[in-house]
């Protein structure tokens, strides 16, 4: 995703195994789905590592210095490609849980209207 105009993933490393089971599905996105990949995003920089005896994984290098690892054993071409949609889509910020359901800069006095407020 693109935060003022910027793309925020720099980097996208591509680990896989050439013999391993896991691997199958992440070799046949590097062969159908990467190059096409590759082109349509021309701002990010695509590695592609070979890894033996581990199983694949995605990791994304992002302007805020942040990383995210996703692990992609035995998951299907189009699969792969859907996991590397989401690291290019995504901002880089770490995840944090909200507190509550509501979330709001200037919260109400009266507290939060529901449906079971009786009169």
């Amino acid at each position: 995703m693109a935060l003022r105009g910027v793309w925020q993933l720099q980097k996208l490393i591509v680990s896989y195994c050439d013999w391993g089971g896991s691997s199958r599905g992440i070799r046949a996105f590097m062969e159908t789905y990467l190059p096409s990949f590759n082109e349509k995003n021309p701002q990010l920089e695509i590695i592609t590592e070979l890894i033996r005896g581990q199983h694949p994984h995605l990791k994304a290098y992002y302007k805020n210095r942040n990383e995210r690892v996703v692990c992609v054993r035995n998951l299907a071409p189009e699969e792969v490609l859907l996991h590397a949609t989401r690291l290019r889509n995504a901002l880089g910020r770490k995840v944090i849980k909200l507190r509550t359901r509501h979330v709001t800069k200037h919260p109400s006095v009266q507290g939060t209207w529901n449906t079971a407020l009786q009169f």
